[in-house]
Parts: structure tokens; C-alpha cells; sequence
């Protein structure tokens, strides 16, 4: 029987490359894959990651390939991403506290979610999520994939994450110890070096076909991320952990079982072949 892994894409554009890096590799590796989106939308690739030639201003040099553009034009022309699972009629809702029936809608948020870990996380092998300036937006403080994560990691499931996907790791706790994932763990992420002082964009809002509305070209300028994911990735580690950055290193991919993350663009393809080197062969660890 064929590995399953799921894809979570955002529905605020995420980074051609990153998708197709992985998920080239598990198709050949004649892995079964299904997506999912925050809201059940569609996703859409952030229009610079199909233009061949584009130049990362941090970088000062193309991270767009003519091939990988063509792939990223390529599945977004297809049905492939068309209607995805709905992470939110999937997962359910942490209750707020000021509920008149809080402690019986605990008590069915937790069953529920023991539910979804048993009976429908059990049939996937690993959970990659792709990375992309979106994933800022839907994804880095997402509580039901914050809960998706945890379910993963308590199978003992791979976890993957790509460039701005690996936001999600500081923010994916218990919400009665607080603790973190990744605190101990072996991490790397996008780098204050790497980071825009501008033009970080986003997708606006569309149709469930994939229609942007609203925005013109459909996407929208927020200057630098949001935050520096650096900062945070090297303070949820902790002290006995360690954040790897590999500045001028073309790539930076770190696996600390269960725990896949991989830098950003250039590492997508090197990040898949981790993924197949840690599900068929059992590496556990990489890159430090």
C-alpha cells in the first residue's frame, strides 16, 4: 500500500516551487497526496513564483527557474488543486472560555479531535506544509493546524515544513501547558538575511475558482514579513535546541525526527528527497 501524505497549501498564495519540490518527489515515489486549505478554497501560486528570471532583492539573483515556473504554470492550469479538504469543517474550534457550556464543549472539542487522530490522521504518513508568503496570513496562527500538527506529531508522523510554513511550529501548543513542539528541536527557517524590506505579497480574496477579486492583479503589498520568523524560531527552541540558518549556503534543510524544515526556495527540492530518505529509509536526523 502507497505512502498518504497531505499537503496544506494557504489560500493567500504560496510559493510554486515549494509545492512542486516535495510533491514531484512523492509522485514519483507513487505516493497517494491530498490537500487541504484553511477554508476549502482553491489555492493560488503567487503570480513572481511563475515568472522565470525573477530576482529575490535579498538574494540579488533569480530563484525562479524557466522549468519550475513552466511546472508551477502547469499545475495551476490543471484541476489538480481543485477542491481541496476544508480545514475548518474538518477540525473543530477551540470553544471560548466565556461559553455557558464550556466544559461539555471541551470535552467534545477534545473527543473530537482524539476522533479525527484515530480514525482519519492514522491513514497519512507525513503532513507538509508549503511555504509562501500566505502562509503568514492563514497558516502560521491557524488553530486547527496548529491541532493537525500536534495530532501528526502524537502518531509519531512526519512533519514537514517549508520557508514561512515553518511559522506554524512556535505556534502549534497544548492550550493547557502551553508548551512548544519544536522546544529541544533542530530547526531552520527564513533568515533576518533573507527577509524583504518590501514587497512581501499576498493574494486578495477569490472565488472558488480561483478568481482574484478586488485587488487588480489580485495581490497585495504588506512591506517586510509581518514578523522575523528568525527571532521567534530561535527563542521556541530553547536553549537546548538550535536554529540553523546556513547563511550563503544555497541550501538549508534540517530533519530532527519528527520534524522536517527546509529554508526556503531553493531547498524545496532537497527538502522532498529528505521526505522519501526519512519514510523509506527511517533518517531521522539531517543536516546538523
Amino acid at each position: 500500500m502507497s505512502k498518504q501524505i497531505l499537503f496544506v497549501l494557504s489560500e493567500w498564495g504560496y510559493w510554486g516551487e515549494e509545492l512542486m519540490g516535495p510533491l514531484e518527489t512523492c509522485d514519483a515515489e507513487g505516493y497517494g497526496v491530498s490537500f487541504v486549505t484553511p477554508t476549502g478554497q482553491r489555492p493560488l501560486a503567487h503570480p513572481v513564483s511563475m515568472s522565470p528570471g525573477f530576482i529575490d532583492p535579498p538574494l540579488g539573483r533569480s530563484v525562479v527557474s524557466k522549468e519550475m515556473a513552466e511546472k508551477t504554470r502547469a499545475i495551476e492550469a490543471s484541476d489538480r488543486l481543485h477542491n481541496p479538504l476544508n480545514l475548518a469543517e474538518w477540525l473543530p474550534v477551540r470553544p471560548y472560555p466565556s461559553s455557558a457550556t464550556y466544559l461539555r464543549d471541551m470535552e467534545a472539542y477534545y473527543a473530537r479531535r482524539e476522533e479525527i487522530r484515530e480514525q482519519d490522521l492514522a491513514r497519512y504518513d507525513a503532513l507538509v506544509i508549503v511555504g509562501g508568503s500566505g502562509a503568514l496570513v492563514d497558516l502560521a496562527n491557524n488553530q486547527r493546524l496548529h491541532d493537525l500538527i500536534i495530532g501528526f506529531v502524537q502518531l509519531d508522523k512526519l512533519v514537514v515544513c517549508e520557508c514561512y510554513g515553518v511559522s506554524c511550529l512556535p505556534f502549534a501548543r497544548e492550550i493547557d501547558d502551553r508548551e512548544c513542539l519544536i522546544r529541544g528541536k533542530q530547526v531552520t527557517g527564513h533568515v533576518i538575511e533573507y527577509d524583504y524590506l518590501d514587497g512581501t505579497a499576498f493574494a486578495g480574496p477569490h472565488d472558488a475558482d480561483g478568481t482574484n477579486r478586488g485587488f487588480g492583479d489580485g495581490f497585495i503589498n504588506f512591506g517586510p514579513p509581518f514578523y522575523p520568523l528568525e527571532y521567534i524560531l530561535r527563542d521556541a527552541v530553547g536553549p537546548e535546541g538550535g536554529f540553523h540558518g546556513n547563511v550563503g549556503r544555497r541550501t538549508s534543510v534540517i530533519l530532527d525526527w519528527p520534524f522536517l524544515t527546509s529554508r526556503s526556495t531553493a531547498s524545496s527540492v532537497a527538502c522532498g528527497r529528505i521526505l522519501v530518505e526519512a519514510l523509506e529509509r527511517g533518517l531521522r536526523r539531517h543536516g546538523w
